[in-house]
């Protein structure tokens, strides 16, 4: 039978990462391809507590329908949260999602039309890539710097006009682990208040994950509230509860509710619930830096590893936070497709980097993920790539 599917769906890619999870499943590979937080670190008997609180004390209303909004013990939480960080944010400005990967689809609902132009940072997250696709845009990029986006490619794109969105990740970036600095911070925050046209997105699911250096104020704060802010609890507590938020103007909020209620009508109540009553008994800020003593170990393992065992020529970012490091082989040794069949061979999985580009560039790139292995099962997994790195470099 023959189905006549959308152009729309037909032309999104499948989520990359997705796919190779499904090769990963043998416990005998080692794999570095997932973004997955460690489990180990999940509060199980805390968030068992919350619920148990939760189902005596809210009863019914924790299982009942609920507002498109969020819970609002929920949303004056992380507005407060930002205040802590010297951003001025009101709970009305706050709409909880299913995860903030939904936030990424109401927002191509709201501003993304068939050939509209989104500014994308090269590389970028697959998921955003994947999520805009289905609005059929046009992406335009700009290169990462090691602290930060290509301000003269950046001004050049800007000053067109044409952008609707522009999408970055600026705390230890998705793929790459980079960081803007607090200079390329101001730099772009002002060519953004030079051209208002371009909505700025930034997503920062990973902030909270410092294990080094220091905590840079977000970009919002130099953008005058042309800006919009994505958050999650998948990072800082459980990603299972698919709990995630965004910050925005008010007509930007009443416009992503009512995309909302037509896409799912509300978030999980009980989980929201849940959520709202662990962050009121226990320390958020203690569980943080748990999650983020084990990622900081991690990535040193991970770190000292590839200095000691990656072939000449090959460099990789050494990220003070986040949950990734990024390779990049010397140009024009052949695709890092055909170094993920040499490595699996080997028992050992990562990301090759083409998903990350949209123009079908990345050939020599990957993405290595620290945040779910040992410091030991690091060192053999990446003692494993690299002997595949140096059979593929012949």
């Amino acid at each position: 039978m023959s189905f006549r599917f959308t152009n729309r769906i037909q032309n999104t890619p499948k989520s990359f990462i997705r796919e190779i999870l499904k090769v990963t499943q043998d416990p005998s590979i080692i794999s570095f391809a997932g973004g997955l937080p460690n489990p180990s670190l999940f509060p199980i008997e805390a968030l068992q507590e919350a619920a148990r609180e939760t189902l005596a004390t809210a009863g019914a209303r924790a299982l009942q329908y609920s507002t498109t909004e969020g819970h609002a013990e929920l949303r004056a939480w992380i507005a407060a949260r930002y205040e802590r960080r010297g951003i001025s944010v009101d709970p009305d400005q706050v709409l909880i999602t299913t995860g903030s990967q939904q936030c990424l689809d109401l927002l191509g609902k709201l501003f993304i039309e068939n050939g509209d132009e989104v500014i994308l940072e090269r590389p970028s997250y697959l998921g955003t890539i994947q999520a805009f696709t289905m609005f059929e845009p046009r992406f335009v990029t700009v290169d990462l710097e090691e602290d930060g986006p290509n301000l003269e490619q950046a001004e050049k794109l800007l000053a067109t006009g044409r952008p609707k969105l522009f999408y970055a990740v600026p705390n230890f970036q998705n793929p790459s682990g980079l960081t803007y600095s607090r200079a390329k911070r101001e730099a772009l925050g002002a060519l953004l208040r030079k051209y208002p046209e371009t909505i700025f997105i930034e997503d920062d699911p990973y902030g909270e994950l410092r294990f080094s250096g220091e905590h840079h104020k977000p970009l919002y704060a130099f953008t005058e509230g042309r800006s919009i802010m994505l958050g999650s609890f998948s990072k800082i507590t459980v990603p299972g509860f698919r709990l995630g938020w965004m910050v925005a103007p008010p007509e930007i909020i009443r416009l992503a509710v009512k995309a909302k209620q037509a896409a799912d009508l509300h978030s999980s109540t009980f989980n929201q619930f849940v959520i709202a009553e662990y962050l009121k008994r226990h320390s958020i800020d203690d569980h943080i830096a748990k999650i983020t003593d084990r990622y900081g170990a991690q990535a040193k393992a991970m770190v000292a590893a590839l200095e000691r065992e990656a072939p000449a020529g090959v460099s990789f970012t050494r990220p003070e936070g986040g949950m990734f490091s990024w390779v990049t082989l010397p140009a024009g040794k052949g695709s890092c497709m055909d170094l993920f069949n040499l490595a699996i061979e080997q028992k050992v999985a990562f990301v090759p980097g083409m998903p990350f580009y949209t123009d079908g560039t990345g050939q020599d790139t990957l993405r290595l993920n620290f945040s779910n292995a040992s410091e030991a099962t690091i060192d053999e997994g990446i003692t494993r790539l690299c002997r595949c790195m140096r059979d593929f470099l012949k």
